[in-house]
């Protein structure tokens, strides 16, 4: 996933330490780094395979994991039928491997610094792996802002980081979730059976104190439309918010 950042950081092998299947299609790779960096909520790396006849393949992954974390960091890769890394990674990477990468990049989709105001965050799919980040920093860091996260998923064995999300909810009641799940009926009466729209958005909007100052958006190309859509039905303002698209 990526919209920008410079490419000026160096290459550096990393060794994988665990494997975790988080959904059915995605797995969380936890890879330890050579040369340990700092990063920001909302970056990603890059990744690069270079076979034995010199073919290299790149793809860009949000890191996943909190800023404060050890030196190791957490990507979670979606398995996708033409994805030719991706399907590396599910299919091939074991434990012990070495990958190459290069980061943090990315200087515009970050969790802020100081954040007091309200904070919406909209996700789909994979889509929720920045902002997870930026959930983690903030519990992290133990910052009160009030925060809301809308992710949508097919079903709910789909839903990246459910578990933790949900245990989060319950223990801060400045965290709000709202599930979209498209694809079968919601377990709670406070998620959604449907695709996010402005209602939906305006809906979770109004669960906050007041209008966020800071709206995140991640997903496929048609889905950030639809949701930056949906949130400038619900009333905020275009300069707010921010998108990370990702695909292929």
């Amino acid at each position: 996933m990526t919209e920008g950042g410079a490419r000026s950081a160096p290459w550096q092998t990393c060794a994988i330490v665990e494997i975790i299947q988080q959904t059915p299609s995605i797995k969380s790779y936890f890879l330890r780094l050579s040369e340990p960096f700092a990063h920001i909520a909302g970056q990603h790396v890059d990744v690069r395979l270079t076979a034995p006849d010199g073919y290299v393949a790149m793809r860009s992954y949000s890191i996943a994991s909190s800023p404060s974390a050890s030196n190791v960091i957490e990507l979670a890769i979606e398995r996708l039928p033409d994805g030719e890394v991706s399907l590396f990674f599910h299919d091939i990477a074991a434990v012990g491997d070495e990958i190459e990468l290069r980061g943090p990049l990315g200087g515009h989709f970050l969790w802020p610094e100081r954040v007091t105001a309200p904070v919406l965050l909209i996700g789909a799919g994979a889509g929720v792996v920045p902002l997870m980040a930026m959930v983690r920093q903030r519990r992290a860091l133990a910052q009160t802002a009030p925060t809301a996260l809308l992710l949508s998923s097919r079903t709910r064995r789909d839903v990246l980081f459910a578990d933790e999300l949900l245990s989060l909810e319950m223990a801060d009641p400045k965290f709000t979730l709202a599930l979209a799940i498209t694809r079968e009926p919601p377990e709670r009466a406070c998620d959604f059976a449907r695709r996010i729209d402005g209602a939906m958005v305006a809906k979770l909007v109004a669960r906050l104190p007041r209008m966020p100052a800071h709206v995140f958006v991640c997903g496929s190309n048609h889905f950030v439309n639809i949701a930056a859509d949906g949130a400038l039905m619900a009333g905020l303002e275009a300069a707010v918010i921010k998108t990370e698209r990702y695909g292929g």
